[in-house]
């Protein structure tokens, strides 16, 4: 299924949808989570945590998100976080200046390239205005930072473009109260705003997102020495450095040099077991070898795990081997000391980076579990049962004799342990197709043999399947099949 397809379901099961949508001067790249989005991006969490967070017993913070200008000082991002944009000089339209060359003339410039590649590209291929077809000024840089003015006096501060900042800033309280040890990981997730020029494609490319970031913190001398490499060792990722992606284990990356150390692997190899579970096809995934081009400017080394949807590649999680970049910066900027003692070391630490964007990667699973059952003439959502924003449908066959109060008693017992949706009303057929569509593994039914011999219809998704089972069986079935794995 396609973009429009996902698109469809996300406006009438109430997935997502944009914000202040009654309002004519609504501004595009905000976007709210409907009841079945919200249900979705808290699974889809809880997995992040279990298979990420708490596997390797990482910390996890919630940090503010306005923070004072020297932090970004500090970090680059106020001479550095900058996209390029094109004015028109006829209509005064503003727009970035990679993706009109991408566009019009098919030619793809990393957005960090210098501002001359940009304006020679424009002149080369006679690219105008998509509006008014008038001419360009010369390339500008745009910050993407929100300002925000503080108090009274409009004291100077920024809307964090990224999560990662307060995790770095508090780095050292925590690796003291919480008695840490190198390698620790530091995990946050929030929004975070960007001022994009141009956002687009709903979940896509937004102005205030959501990001799940991990940061482990790491001694630079003992990146080999990893003790649980052996676990994930034969995992199998799919990593490009070149023009295609070459599947092989992460022992294997690391011994040909793809992937620079066991540290770095190990992750790559976790991130792929995790996105597995969500339900996305991981042979069209890659970790792409960003070139020194494309490179955020605070990474050393830089992976973007990317999947493959109906409208191209689509970047879910950065990589990056950050090195000393923002510790030595924050030190430097607060005159404050960040080093600490690795056994009997003293250690700058380097930071690698799975900075996870919650929103694009809800969207590959919505796409990569959209089936279109042309035999059964359905729309079915497979999300795997734990993803599922209803774990079951309880459907009264009719309403009268009974049944209504019987399947409402059912619905009661089972409410509070699962995500349950009770319906009364319509034929039985659209009722079912409408559970398909939000993704619901399971419904059941209740008829006149139930008040007979106490048992229900349970009917399967994917496969369409019913079966006769006694209702004590419900709790059983449901929590062996909607249970995390």
């Amino acid at each position: 299924m396609d973009y429009e397809a996902v698109m469809k379901l996300a406006l009438e099961r109430g997935f997502y949808f944009p914000s202040c949508e009654v309002y004519a001067d609504a501004q595009a790249g905000f976007w709210e989570y409907g009841p079945s989005g919200v249900s979705l991006k808290n699974k889809f969490l809880e997995l992040w945590r279990r298979e990420l967070v708490r596997r390797d017993g990482m910390l996890e913070i919630d940090g503010a998100q306005i923070m004072s200008k020297s932090v970004f000082e500090a970090s680059g991002h106020l001479s550095n976080f900058a996209d390029p944009i094109i004015k028109c000089t006829k209509c005064n339209s503003t727009f970035r200046a990679d993706r009109v060359i991408a566009d019009v003339a098919q030619i793809e410039i990393p957005e960090s390239a210098d501002l001359d590649e940009f304006d020679n590209a424009i002149s080369q291929n006679n690219i105008k205005c998509p509006k008014c077809k008038g001419d360009f000024e010369k390339t500008k840089k745009f910050n993407m930072m929100f300002r925000v003015g503080i108090g009274p006096e409009g004291e100077e501060a920024y809307l964090r473009p990224e999560t990662c900042q307060s995790i770095f800033v508090d780095f050292p309280r925590l690796y003291k109260t919480m008695r840490g040890r190198l390698p620790l990981g530091i995990a946050q997730v929030g929004k975070s705003f960007r001022n994009e020029i141009s956002p687009r494609q709903s979940l896509l490319r937004l102005r205030e997102f959501y990001q799940a970031e991990i940061e482990i913190f790491c001694n630079p001398s003992r990146l080999d020495e990893v003790e649980k490499f052996a676990e994930i060792q034969d995992t199998i990722i799919r990593v490009q450095t070149d023009s295609e992606p070459v599947a092989m284990t992460c022992k294997e990356a690391v011994e040909s040099g793809t992937v620079p150390n066991k540290l770095v692997a190990y992750y790559l190899g976790i991130l792929t077991e995790f996105y597995e579970k969500t339900g996305i096809d991981i042979s069209k995934s890659r970790f792409r070898k960003l070139g020194d081009k494309e490179k955020a400017f605070y990474a050393k080394v830089a992976f973007d795990f990317e999947v493959e949807t109906t409208i191209g590649w689509l970047e879910l999680v950065a990589c990056n081997y950050r090195s000393d970049y923002d510790l030595s910066g924050h030190a430097r900027t607060s005159k404050e000391k960040f080093d600490v003692m690795d056994n009997d070391e003293k250690v700058l630490p380097h930071i690698f980076e799975i900075s996870m964007g919650i929103d694009r990667s809800l969207y590959a699973i919505l796409e990569h579990s959209l089936k279109d059952d042309k035999e059964h003439e359905r729309i079915v959502l497979s999300l795997k049962p734990y993803l599922s924003p209803i774990h079951v449908g309880i459907l009264s066959l009719v309403k009268k004799d009974g049944l209504k109060e019987k399947t409402d008693e059912i619905f009661l017992n089972i409410k509070r342990k699962f995500d349950a949706f009770l319906d009364h009303s319509g034929a039985i057929g659209r009722r079912y197709r409408r559970l398909d569509e939000v993704g619901a593994p399971f419904a059941i039914t209740v008829d006149h043999q139930t008040l007979e011999d106490n048992t229900v219809t349970i009917r399967e998704r994917d496969s369409m399947k019913q079966t006769r089972i006694n209702i004590s069986e419900i709790d059983s079935i449901l929590s062996e099949s909607v249970a995390f794995p």
